[in-house]
């Protein structure tokens, strides 16, 4: 049986929306601001899969994702189909000189870990290294907006 958690982050970026989604779309570049992401490969033959590799403390997962929806400029959907049990999306909303980037995450933990694990400390651990994640994408998007 698999208990899920679920977190939901926000951040502003001073960047145009199409900026914004263009970057994060680019969904193998990831590893570059989200800290527990080793790698992410689009495989040729089907563009709506990806396949993922996280690690942390000794710790490595891997999995592959489906995306569900994605609508330019305002949503990116997805579920894994194997691996680590997850689900969430990517929303964006045009502020016109900001975009808000939203994410919501779902991940799946068995639940035998949850009765073991305090879930509300695994929570405060994976919602800070998101939010930590979404300010280092504002940073790498404000880096990209100045070079441009």
């Amino acid at each position: 049986m698999t208990d899920w958690l679920e977190h939901t982050v926000q951040v502003e970026v001073e960047a145009p929306i199409d900026l914004v989604w263009s970057l994060w779309s680019d969904l193998e570049q990831m590893p570059r601001w989200m800290k527990w992401i080793d790698s992410v490969k689009i495989p040729e033959d089907n563009p709506e899969i990806s396949v993922w590799k996280l690690s942390s403390n000794g710790f490595e997962f891997s999995w592959r994702s489906r995306i569900l929806k994605q609508i330019p400029n305002q949503i990116i959907e997805w579920q894994s189909i194997d691996g680590l049990p997850n689900r969430g999306a990517i929303r964006f909303y045009d502020r016109k000189t900001s975009s808000i980037v939203k994410m919501t995450i779902a991940y799946g933990i068995p639940g035998f870990l949850g009765k073991i694990m305090d879930n509300l400390f695994l929570g405060r651990i994976v919602e800070s290294t998101v939010q930590a994640d979404l300010e280092r994408f504002k940073q790498y998007a404000l880096n990209v907006k100045e070079q441009i």
